[in-house]
């Protein structure tokens, strides 16, 4: 469960490819995380914009003024690999990749921009979350690092999904019944981070009683992350 606490307990977070044009993917996170109340810092990354949303905007991960917690990329495909290059540079621990496609698109050395793109974040020990993810949110923190255009209410439910369709279906559907989350999680490609590790850390997260899960397919099984006895907590799963 290295770097967990990083993704769940986040002080700053940096958008990568942050966007002042409506509906983009780097705007949609900007405003998500204002409208969502979190306090600590947030640091647009564009070479396009001096502001994102009446933030001041960085060109370049390296100029940034500190390390975040969590980086966010809402970049294309074929950029991903790079960008996490020199957020392990940084010395950023975990990130969320939004993009879809990484499987597909050709890096420059015949790989998967996905291969590459996991063997750079093992090379700097860091977590990723993606690709293809809706995002994270955590409503105890005031945290809405997704592309949802649907918030989540404050709950007891931890909520996990490979899919990011499911995810808001079922937010709508929650909204509309007054049902609320400890934790929202997309997971997409489940590159690194997944099932097993998310269970474990969310069996024993104090606002958590209860983990829903929508599962795709199961790509690595693995023994659950056991490193203390973990809370009883209900788990219902949706193949």
């Amino acid at each position: 469960m290295i770097g967990l606490d990083s993704l769940f307990k986040p002080k700053s977070i940096a958008v990568i490819g942050a966007s002042d044009t409506p509906g983009r993917a780097g705007n949609v996170i900007i405003r998500n995380l204002q409208s969502g109340g979190f306090n600590g810092p947030i640091m647009p990354v564009t070479p396009k914009y001096q502001a994102v949303a009446g933030i001041l905007a960085y060109p370049t991960i390296d100029s940034l003024p500190l390390v975040p917690d969590l980086a966010v990329l809402c970049t294309q495909a074929c950029r991903n690999s790079e960008l996490i290059r020199q957020l392990g540079e940084k010395g950023v621990k975990v990130a969320i990749i939004l993009a879809a496609g990484m499987k597909k698109t050709q890096h420059h050395d015949g790989r998967t921009e996905f291969e590459v793109m996991r063997e750079i974040a093992s090379q700097y020990a860091m977590r990723v979350i993606g690709p293809n993810s809706l995002g994270l949110i955590l409503p105890w923190l005031n945290l809405n690092a997704s592309f949802s255009p649907i918030p989540a209410n404050k709950g007891n439910i931890a909520f996990v999904s490979q899919s990011a369709a499911v995810c808001t279906t079922i937010l709508d559907w929650a909204r509309n019944r007054r049902i609320g989350f400890s934790t929202f999680i997309s997971l997409g490609e489940a590159s690194d981070i997944d099932f097993p590790e998310l269970l474990d850390y969310l069996s024993r997260e104090s606002k958590t009683d209860a983990i829903m899960l929508y599962i795709d397919n199961i790509q690595t099984p693995a023994p659950l992350y056991r490193q203390h006895e973990p809370r009883l907590v209900t788990a219902a799963c949706w193949f």
